[in-house]
């Protein structure tokens, strides 16, 4: 039996929009930082997955949950 090497891509999740990869040399939580100047409710979500679909490895950023005041 042969061995066989995927390089899958990452893409993120977020609201129903997916989001390209910024960079694969990026931690989780770079990446998480890149898109929240487009998205400041990203500053405090959290990531969950990976989701394998296909060739890509989908992370989901969930918004935190907070009470104000």
């Amino acid at each position: 039996m042969a061995i066989k090497i995927e390089i899958l891509n990452r893409a993120f999740s977020y609201s129903g929009m997916t989001l390209p990869d910024p960079g694969k040399s990026l931690s989780l939580e770079e990446v998480r930082d890149v898109y929240s100047a487009a998205y400041p409710e990203l500053i405090s979500a959290s990531i969950e997955g990976p989701e394998k679909r296909g060739d890509t490895l989908t992370y989901t950023f969930k918004k935190g949950v907070g009470t104000k005041g």
